[in-house]
């Protein structure tokens, strides 16, 4: 199954994508985000576009991987990544849709302020493209055809990821002690960090 965590930068999707992985045995997190940077690392700067979900490379190729991974991974496949552009959500999925492979969708939402606070947390970084385009993210993924929505204003990581497991029927391992928890987030924030 594939399990597409939509939302807001800064909502809260990778943190939450790892927490499910952590507690989800024989899982696996896919990061399409990845393979932008590496185009980014690896073709002349005049072949860049401002936004590399605009590539089409960037998307033919994710759509291949994530099929790959969908036909040939047993567990789930959790997939952190904004998508706010339909048309492109559905060329990244087409080829999982069109074998008739389970897709699951949610996004995370919050209420703008909480977006904005939990952003400028992210300690000095230059945060300003997930400011950018925090108005356009929110009114897009306001859309169910962007998957079940989870308000997550007031909910951690923890509860988050078991909401959507409970919405799936999926068993989570129990979560981690308190301390734990906070040194998971912090290793998850450092491994993502652009």
């Amino acid at each position: 199954m594939i399990l597409w965590i939509n939302g807001p930068f800064g909502v809260g999707k990778t943190q939450t994508a790892f927490e499910l992985h952590r507690r989800l045995p024989g899982s696996t997190v896919f990061d399409p985000e990845s393979f932008g940077y590496f185009l980014r690392r690896n073709t002349p700067k005049k072949m860049h576009y401002p936004d590399f979900q605009d590539d089409p490379l960037w998307r033919e190729t994710n759509a291949k991987i994530l099929h790959s991974l969908a036909k040939a991974h047993d567990g789930v496949v959790i997939v952190p990544m904004t998508v706010i552009c339909f048309t492109y959500f559905e060329e990244l999925l087409a080829p999982v849709l069109q074998e008739g492979l389970p897709v699951k969708k949610y996004t995370l939402l919050a209420q703008r302020p909480v977006i904005l606070r939990r952003i400028k947390s992210r300690g000095p970084r230059k945060d300003s493209w997930a400011i950018g385009k925090l108005d356009a993210c929110l009114s897009a993924l306001s859309d169910e055809a962007f998957g079940k929505s989870v308000f997550t204003d007031g909910l951690t990581i923890s509860q988050a990821a078991e909401e959507i497991a409970r919405h799936e029927g999926l068993s989570l391992l129990p979560r981690a002690g308190k301390l734990k928890q906070a040194v998971n987030i912090i290793r998850t924030s450092l491994q993502h960090i652009r």
